[in-house]
């Protein structure tokens, strides 16, 4: 009796399962659909000034790979990169001036703005200030780019044109990360694949939705939008800086748009687990809003999604459980077809789909690392610096 009632417990289990791999197939916009690229555009008449917003703490390793490539932007119009040296010690601002001297390009200027204030992340504190530099030439559009994105000679062009014909108050692409070597490969279409399935690419860029995210290391920004929604300065306390400017942009009635990257790269390299584990628990917990039931919710829904499957089927198969068994297999069937698209797009094998459940368990045990961290006093930590949590950060609101 007891082993029948157990039985009867996985084959629910196994079905909620599939029920809930077949909601995000057809009812969660499609996210694992890859075609959501820059959308049609043509060239204006009339190409707006741009301010390119560049802020960079300790990016030395990586300088020579991505600065070169803002400075040979092929942009017709004008456009002046401000790179925002954010208290670094290995020479960062110093490289950048060299290599803007050897390679030439747009005109660049490296400067610091100190220590941030209380209630500030050191990103958005550099930003305020480069963003600060670039106003006083009166940009029409803002470009905010992290200092390890590589940009072909076409990127700013192809933006700006996308945000013209659009009426796009924010245009972002989600660069193409480095997969080079196992634990990338491993972890990281992951990690775009999880994203697009939290916030849905198609949805973001609709008006009418609440959906709204961007990615941080290329934004392309209508200057008087962020003047209008006080970015950065309403979103200063958020560890994950480019979802809260997209609700900031979008809550303020402007029409934004998040889509993948074929111009726009990341040479940021991850060749350890560690180094990857460091990127996803440094935020996870923030994405949580610090919330133990919220963080609870998300290891039993990551469970039910990503493991019930792959143990589903096992367990069928070992006592026999035909239900069971093929309930959790279809459900595997469906995670792994839905992961194919993502892995394609990396030009990574197709061997790696099946893996997904193995990769989505890392997820979790990084995202349970970053509250254990959090409540260590570690959490948010990132080039040495900790930051609070945003209800316990005091300043003036204003």
């Amino acid at each position: 009796m007891g082993q029948t009632a157990a039985v009867s417990a996985i084959v629910w289990i196994a079905a909620g399962s599939l029920a809930a791999w077949l909601w995000l197939l057809f009812c969660q916009g499609f996210f694992w659909r890859t075609d959501i690229r820059l959308p049609a555009r043509t060239d204006p008449e009339d190409w707006p000034s741009v301010g390119v917003v560049v802020p960079a703490r300790d990016e030395a390793a990586v300088l020579p790979e991505s600065l070169p490539s803002l400075l040979a932007q092929d942009y017709p119009g004008r456009a002046e990169i401000f790179l925002v040296d954010d208290g670094s010690s290995d020479g960062t601002g110093e490289l950048a001036r060299a290599l803007a001297s050897r390679h030439g390009g747009l005109p660049l200027t490296v400067d610091s703005p100190g220590e941030p204030p209380a209630g500030w992340t050191g990103k958005l504190w550099a930003v305020r200030h480069g963003v600060g530099l670039a106003r006083a030439r009166d940009p029409e559009y803002l470009l905010l780019t992290d200092a390890d994105i590589a940009h072909h000679p076409d990127s700013l062009r192809e933006l700006v044109a996308a945000a013209r014909s659009g009426g796009f108050d924010a245009v972002s692409l989600m660069a193409r990360l480095r997969v080079e070597s196992l634990w990338e490969r491993l972890v990281v279409p992951a990690f775009v694949y999880f994203f697009a399935q939290l916030y849905p690419f198609r949805r973001i860029g609709r008006k009418g939705t609440r959906t709204a995210a961007a990615a941080g290391g290329c934004v392309l920004l209508r200057a008087d939008t962020a003047e209008r929604t006080r970015i950065p300065d309403a979103i200063r306390h958020a560890v994950i800086d480019d979802v809260a400017l997209a609700r900031a942009v979008k809550g303020g009635g402007g029409h934004i748009w998040l889509g993948l990257a074929e111009r726009v790269d990341s040479v940021r390299p991850y060749p350890r687990l560690y180094d990857l584990w460091r990127m996803v628990s440094r935020s996870a917990y923030a994405q949580l809003r610090h919330n133990p039931l919220l963080l609870l919710g998300t290891v039993l829904g990551l469970a039910l999604v990503y493991l019930v499957p792959p143990v589903a089927l096992v367990a069928g198969l070992a006592v026999g459980s035909t239900a069971t068994a093929v309930l959790g297999g279809l459900a595997w069937l469906v995670m792994t077809g839905t992961y194919i698209p993502m892995l394609r797009y990396y030009g990574q094998p197709l061997w790696l789909a099946p893996l997904l459940p193995i990769t989505a368990f890392l997820y979790l045990l990084m995202t349970v690392d970053s509250a254990v961290q959090h409540y260590r006093g570690r959490g948010a930590a990132w080039k040495g610096r900790t930051y609070a949590r945003p209800d316990a950060v005091v300043g003036d609101e204003s």
